[in-house]
């Protein structure tokens, strides 16, 4: 984790961490924004995420218990601005009778750049983009993963489908693969293949190799 050097800008995002008692926020929101893999959110993403856990500490003073799909129903209607003012308004209502000053609440709602600003400037933290190989190789790992958990998921459905008189089977065996079609010269790929090609050999000398 990194340390934050002593002569810090101001930050409204550090100084709301403090006064919400959200210990351990900082380290997670840079955490989550240099992470390489599938748990990296970006700077957009981040400040969804800390609004929504302003909103949850505010909601939890008042004495209230919290679920996550309430505090993000919520905080979805005080922002989107798909949301009708009524909704929005009966929304606001609800949130003042329990106790949260929805107006200063609000105020304390962070952009972006404030996360950015936090980050870089009083975090000292920076993000390095992954090498085109290294983004190739974590993205063939993921739908590896993906397609493997859905190869276990079927196999065990299908056994107590099996067992439970719900299907006639005896023994069986599933096979899940992901195919990719080239619509520009017909070329079919399994996927970690066309990772691996970088492509479609019809556009390789579009993209030359690395």
């Amino acid at each position: 984790m990194t340390t934050p050097t002593d002569d810090r800008p101001r930050s409204k995002v550090a100084r709301l961490i403090e006064e919400y008692g959200l210990d351990g926020l900082g380290a997670e929101l840079e955490a989550r924004w240099t992470d390489d893999g599938d748990d990296r959110l970006s700077l957009r993403d981040l400040a969804d995420y800390f609004n929504r856990r302003l909103l949850d500490a505010a909601l939890r003073d008042t004495g209230r218990a919290t679920l996550d799909t309430d505090v993000a129903s919520a905080y979805r209607t005080l922002t989107d601005d798909d949301v009708g003012r009524g909704v929005r308004t009966d929304t606001r209502t609800a949130l003042a009778e329990e106790g949260v000053d929805v107006d200063a609440l609000e105020r304390d709602f962070v952009t972006y750049q404030a996360i950015r600003t936090y980050l870089t400037e009083w975090r000292d933290a920076a993000y390095e983009h992954p090498s085109d190989e290294t983004k190739r190789a974590n993205d063939r790992e993921s739908i590896q993963r993906l397609l493997t958990r859905t190869l276990s998921v079927t196999e065990d459905r299908l056994a107590k489908l099996r067992d439970t008189d719900r299907i006639a089977a005896e023994e069986f065996e599933v096979f899940v693969d992901a195919q990719v079609l080239c619509q520009q010269c017909g070329t079919q790929y399994a996927v970690a293949e066309f990772i691996d090609n970088r492509g479609c050999d019809c556009l390789q000398t579009e993209h030359p190799s690395d």
